[in-house]
C-alpha cells in the first residue's frame, strides 16, 4: 500500500510503512510553528504536511504562531489548509514560560526559540522540523522533502513583467545575508546583456532603463507570481530560494553564513554557491559590526576581481 501525497508522488517502502504503523494523536498543538520568516515557514509547513500524511501528527493540528508577524508570513500560513492557526498568548514566546493552553491538547510539540537550537544551526532545516514532528527524515525520499505543498494552494497569476525575465533577489530578512551593492550591480550588468532583468533591490543609476525594479509584494499571490513567472532566479540565502523550488524555477543561490546542504540539499534545480568566511557556520544573528565585515569579505574571495562571479553566472546561463 502506498500513500499518495498532494504532489502526486507516492510514498513507498519505509515511508509508507511508517504511515501505516503510526496512530495519530488527536488534538495536537505546535508552539511557534514555524518561526517568523517566509523561508522557515515554507519549509516547516512542508515538514508538517509530510508528518500529517505519514500519520505522525494528527490531521489539522493547531499552530500557535508568534504575534505581530509580517503580513506576508501570515498569508503563507493562511494558505496551509491542513492546519488551524492560533496566536501564542503574550509572554509565551519562549519555552521558559509554561504554555497555559496545554490542558486543551493531547500532545504539545514545543519548538519555541528553535533558531537558538544548535541542531537547527547545523542541519538541514527540513530534517530538523521533521525530527521535531516525530518523523525520521532518513525514510523520506528527497523528492518528498521539497516544497511541494505550496504550488497547488496558490492560484497562478499572469505577470506584467517582460517574458523571460531573470529575477534577482539581493536582500534577506537578515541584513547579514544581503548581497553587497557591488555584487548586485555586477550581476545586473551581466544579465542585462542577455535579456530582461527584474530586481527586488535598488537599480543603480547607470542601469536605469535597462533593469526593472520590483516593488515590495503586498500579497502571497504577488510574490509567488513574481517567482513563478521568472525564467531564472538569482538570490542570496532567503525565502525566494525556497519559493523557486516550490514553483520549479531554476535558481542560483549564494550562502554567506550557512552551508548550502542545510538549506537546498533536496532542490534539483538550484545551483548553490557557498561563500567562505571566518564566521561560525550557521550563524543566525549578527553579533556586531565585525560579523558584517567578515561576511562582506566572503563575497570577495579574489579581492576586487569579480571574475568568479562572472564565470558562475555564465556557466549557469549556458544550461538555461
Amino acid at each position: 500500500m502506498s500513500l499518495q501525497p498532494a504532489d502526486g508522488m507516492p510514498m513507498t517502502g519505509l515511508a509508507a510503512r511508517h504511515s501505516e504503523s503510526r496512530s495519530p494523536t488527536p488534538r495536537v498543538a505546535i508552539l511557534n510553528g514555524f518561526g517568523r520568516t517566509l523561508g522557515d515557514g515554507i519549509i516547516g509547513l512542508q515538514a508538517l504536511h509530510l508528518a500529517i500524511r505519514l500519520g505522525a501528527v494528527a490531521q489539522y493540528p493547531t499552530l500557535f504562531r508568534l504575534g505581530d508577524l509580517p503580513a506576508m508570513v501570515q498569508s503563507l500560513y493562511g494558505a496551509a489548509d491542513f492546519a488551524d492557526i492560533d496566536t501564542l498568548p503574550p509572554g509565551h514566546a519562549t519555552p521558559a514560560i509554561r504554555f497555559d493552553g496545554a490542558r486543551n491538547f493531547d500532545h504539545v510539540i514545543d519548538i519555541r526559540d528553535f533558531a537558538f537550537d544548535p541542531d537547527f544551526q547545523r542541519t538541514s532545516m527540513v530534517d530538523f522540523f521533521l525530527r521535531r514532528l516525530g518523523v525520521d527524515p532518513e525514510i523520506i525520499p528527497a523528492c518528498l522533502r521539497r516544497n511541494t505543498w505550496l504550488a497547488p494552494r496558490v492560484v497562478a497569476q499572469p505577470t506584467d513583467w517582460p517574458a523571460g525575465y531573470v529575477l534577482v533577489c539581493p536582500q534577506s530578512s537578515m541584513p547579514l545575508r544581503d548581497m553587497p551593492a557591488e555584487i548586485h550591480e555586477r550581476i545586473l550588468r551581466q544579465l542585462a546583456r542577455v535579456g530582461p532583468v527584474v530586481t527586488q533591490g535598488k537599480v543603480p543609476a547607470a542601469l536605469e532603463g535597462e533593469v526593472l525594479h520590483a516593488p515590495p509584494c503586498e500579497t502571497l499571490a504577488e510574490i509567488c507570481a513574481l517567482v513563478r513567472n521568472a525564467r531564472w532566479v538569482i538570490s542570496t540565502d532567503t525565502g525566494m530560494v525556497h519559493l523557486a523550488d516550490a514553483f520549479e524555477v531554476p535558481c542560483l543561490a549564494f550562502f554567506p553564513t550557512h552551508r548550502p546542504e542545510w538549506r537546498v540539499r533536496d532542490y534539483p534545480r538550484c545551483v548553490p554557491v557557498a561563500l567562505h568566511s571566518a564566521l561560525p557556520p550557521g550563524l543566525e544573528f549578527t553579533r556586531g559590526d565585525r560579523d558584517h565585515a567578515a561576511v562582506h569579505r566572503a563575497w570577495f574571495p579574489e579581492g576586487a576581481d569579480l571574475g568568479w562571479l562572472t564565470r558562475t553566472i555564465a556557466g549557469c546561463l549556458a544550461y538555461l
